[in-house]
């Protein structure tokens, strides 16, 4: 029997997504996988793992996905962090943060700083493009921000 269809912003319980029961785990790839060769140490991340270094970008700064993912994989021993999974990932810590902040927490990961505004994963957001667009601007005009995030 097929499962009906869902709303994908209003269906998806973000907590239980990012609250998922797996580790970080390297692994060496027996073929080529995303503009990755085979042979190469490759991270797969978990939602804990794309927060937490997310929450470590400075205010004011701006974070390529390349440049996260090049950063996790250096601070796991791995040479590269598998984009499928980075990606799933700061969805699902994206979400999370917007709903909890949509509910009134006084602080939530700071996902602005790593989605693209004119990212595919901005354009499916909940928040939507506008949002990451105002975070980001509100945190480029104030004084002393823009600090670089590095490992």
């Amino acid at each position: 029997m097929k499962k009906p269809p869902r709303d994908r912003k209003a269906g998806t319980d973000w907590e239980a997504r990012f609250a998922c029961h797996r580790e970080p785990e390297v692994k060496v790839l027996e073929k080529a996988f995303a503009g990755i060769p085979a042979g190469a140490r490759m991270l797969v991340v978990t939602p804990s793992v794309v927060d937490a270094a997310v929450a470590e970008i400075p205010f004011g700064a701006v974070v390529a996905a390349t440049t996260l993912r090049q950063t996790l994989a250096a601070s796991h021993g791995a040479e590269h962090t598998c984009p499928v999974t980075t990606g799933i990932a700061l969805r699902v810590v994206s979400e999370r943060a917007y709903l909890r902040r949509q509910a009134g927490a006084a602080s939530v990961t700071p996902f602005w700083r790593a989605v693209d505004p004119d990212s595919e994963l901005a354009g499916k957001l909940a928040c939507g493009r506008e949002f990451v667009r105002r975070m980001r601007l509100a945190e480029t005009a104030t004084p002393g921000a823009g600090a670089d995030f590095a490992s």
